[in-house]
């Protein structure tokens, strides 16, 4: 698997951010609307988690075009940001395919991956 690229590391990073301020705003909710104790956690994280969102939505769209993601993995990671927790999901199979990996790396490893296999 090749190494992460620094925009591979970035959407990784910003995916992180981005289901961390997803998990706050659950818990603001349960808080409200639940325990009916404070706003405080909804007021707060709604803010981080909509500027997150937009944030994720952006560094997804540069990304895919920067590492040539092509229109199907592009459409995944951005849906990933709609359900909560799930842009981690994303990053980790972009990570374990190797899409968060400069394009000429990831040729390079599927090269040598296709090298390796035994022939008949």
């Amino acid at each position: 698997m090749p190494a992460m690229s620094r925009l591979g590391r970035l959407f990784a990073i910003v995916a992180w951010i981005e289901a961390f301020t997803w998990a706050g705003l659950l818990v603001g909710m349960f808080l409200k609307y639940v325990a009916e104790t404070t706003e405080a956690g909804v007021w707060l994280f709604g803010r981080l988690h909509g500027g997150a969102f937009v944030l994720f939505v952006g560094v997804t769209l540069f990304v895919a075009i920067k590492l040539r993601w092509g229109w199907f993995r592009t459409l995944v990671a951005l849906a990933a940001s709609v359900p909560p927790l799930t842009t981690l999901l994303a990053e980790r199979w972009l990570k374990r395919t190797g899409y968060l990996a400069e394009p000429a790396d990831r040729e390079a490893a599927a090269r040598t991956t296709a090298d390796l296999q035994p022939t008949r």
